[in-house]
């Protein structure tokens, strides 16, 4: 039986006494499913973890019904789209500060999620190289840019 996403999700968040309302998205790399709830911010929890892992859990979920399920990225009242976009510009500004004074750039440390953000968003930069080293002390790692040789 094929996976089905909102559905899961649904039920997962009834079973966690969230009622909510799940819209999904197709995505280049896979399935949007937007959370509409009251308790946003519950569901959100501290800096997205909360997110995180149920997001964590529903891909869980979906890959034990199907192995071939493609990945579901979660948001909750468009947590994640405003949390990308101030990662990008972020990232963005970070790259300018190297471009222009040719000095490395670290920027704090986060998840492989953001990282792989980061990267996104500068990919195509000719200029700018992204590195993830490891912070002592966390399992996140922090996002290192510089100049490309």
């Amino acid at each position: 039986m094929p996976a089905q996403p909102k559905a899961t999700l649904e039920k997962l968040l009834e079973l966690l006494g969230f009622p909510a309302t799940v819209t999904e998205q197709q995505l280049d790399d896979g399935i949007m499913l937007d959370v509409k709830t009251d308790d946003s911010g519950r569901l959100i929890g501290r800096q997205g973890q909360t997110l995180s892992d149920l997001q964590y859990i529903a891909n869980r979920l979906l890959f034990q019904q199907d192995q071939s399920a493609p990945k579901v990225t979660v948001d909750v009242a468009g947590y994640r789209s405003q949390a990308r976009e101030a990662l990008v510009k972020k990232a963005k500004d970070a790259a300018e500060k190297v471009r222009r004074w040719g000095d490395i750039v670290e920027l704090e440390p986060m998840s492989a999620f953001d990282r792989r953000v980061v990267h996104q968003a500068l990919k195509d930069d000719p200029d700018i190289e992204t590195q993830s080293v490891e912070v002592e002390g966390t399992e996140k790692k922090a996002m290192l840019l510089r100049l490309k040789h």
